[in-house]
């Protein structure tokens, strides 16, 4: 069975999706870190609130993952035709974006707990 696939609703954007997601979990951990640390006075203040705000942050991110790795997933698994999909046709294009969408989006879901793990480790701001 062959699936049909209208291409002109198709975008490639979805592939950058898990990497936009990881460097925005990226830059509110550290920016937020940053900020708390810069307004103490003391660098040996505890960062419990900044760690509960990377929880929340990381939380979020990998909601955002999961549901774009779902999409991949669903993406790849189109008609379900086996891989390679390597022939000229809308769909076996629609299936490789879903694959390197499923792909990506894992390994930026490994890149958000690596960034998460600093708040596991570092107790202040020093």
């Amino acid at each position: 069975m062959t699936a049909r696939v209208a291409e002109r609703h198709e975008s490639l954007l979805i592939i950058a999706a898990g990497p936009l997601v990881w460097a925005a979990h990226f830059l509110l951990c550290y920016v937020t870190a940053a900020v708390w640390c810069a307004k103490q006075g003391n660098p040996l203040v505890p960062l419990m609130t900044v760690r509960l705000s990377i929880a929340a942050f990381t939380a979020i991110a990998l909601g955002l993952i999961a549901c774009i790795a779902w999409w991949g997933y669903r993406a790849h698994r189109l008609g379900g035709e086996r891989a390679p999909h390597d022939d000229d046709t809308p769909e076996d294009r629609h299936r490789f974006v879903g694959y390197a969408t499923l792909l990506l989006a894992g390994l930026s879901g490994v890149a958000i707990v690596y960034a998460a793990l600093v708040a596991v480790f570092v107790q202040t701001c020093q």
